[in-house]
């Protein structure tokens, strides 16, 4: 193998198996498949079995094997199932993804009740957490494993009209810190991915809003919001030996974002 070969390989996933939740649609999928596309065999996870049945289809039709766990990883029942099932079937898991996410609320604080705070971090956060912590006992037997949380560029600086969904997204990235400094002595890496706004079904609401998209695209060094497929490079990055002195980092991925664009929604939410 020349030079070139031997470090592509580093990115290569075969014999691996990765286990992505939020893995019907948007950022989620991308991830999903471009995981396959490297040779990684994949559990998905999502609440819809129907939307997680066509994304294993996609992936069985590059070659590779996917199966499809109707979970609600707000549940930890239904947390330990997905595991138990995932094991059941390839014995081992390389490679986590925590992707599912949710944000019910756009507006101030003040209008924020209990559900809507415990909706947020029950699957933002909580979820996070305890899948993490079920299949880090599984990569620990191992003695290796890579786990991949996806934040938010809110989750730093803090998104208007998004407060929880901000707390929740920070309180992912010390998740990931912390989960990097206890594991990492069982050669689990723990790393964040943090995009910006993505053209996906979740943040319609910003990126079809004709003002904010405008003002979003002229805040941002490269002029345009991200696909779900640019997304996927720095997963592949992380999940793969390419990244194997990487770990309680979070990688920024919002095309350059300045800041005007908060203060745009500043006058679009408005405190009361």
């Amino acid at each position: 193998m020349d030079k070139e070969g031997a470090c592509l390989n580093r990115f290569a996933l075969q014999h691996k198996v990765a286990l992505v939740s939020g893995a019907s649609r948007g950022i989620g999928k991308a991830i999903a498949l471009g995981l396959a596309q490297a040779g990684a065999d994949v559990v998905l996870a999502s609440r819809k079995l129907p939307d997680l049945e066509a994304v294993a289809q996609e992936i069985a039709n590059m070659g590779q094997e996917a199966i499809a766990v109707p979970t609600n990883i707000r549940d930890l029942a239904q947390i330990d199932h997905l595991v138990q099932v995932a094991q059941g079937k390839f014995y081992h898991i390389d490679i986590l993804v925590n992707n599912a996410a949710t944000n019910p609320v756009f507006g101030s604080v003040f209008n924020v009740d209990e559900k809507m705070w415990d909706v947020t971090m029950g699957l933002n956060l909580k979820g996070y957490f305890f899948l993490s912590q079920a299949v880090g006992k599984v990569m620990r037997t191992r003695g290796s494993g890579s786990i991949i949380n996806v934040s938010s560029e809110d989750g730093i600086r803090p998104g208007l009209g998004a407060g929880v969904y901000s707390i929740s997204k920070a309180g992912v990235i010390m998740l990931t810190q912390v989960l990097a400094q206890e594991w990492g002595h069982y050669n689990i890496r723990v790393n964040t991915i943090a995009p910006g706004i993505v053209k996906t079904r979740f943040s319609t609401a910003l990126w079809s809003n004709p003002v904010i998209r405008k003002e979003t695209e002229d805040s941002t060094a490269l002029g345009r919001i991200a696909e779900p497929d640019e997304i996927v490079g720095a997963a592949i990055f992380l999940a793969s030996e390419a990244s194997s002195y990487m770990t309680g980092q979070t990688i920024m991925l919002d095309g350059g974002h300045f800041s005007s664009v908060r203060m745009l929604l500043s006058t679009i939410v408005s405190p009361d």
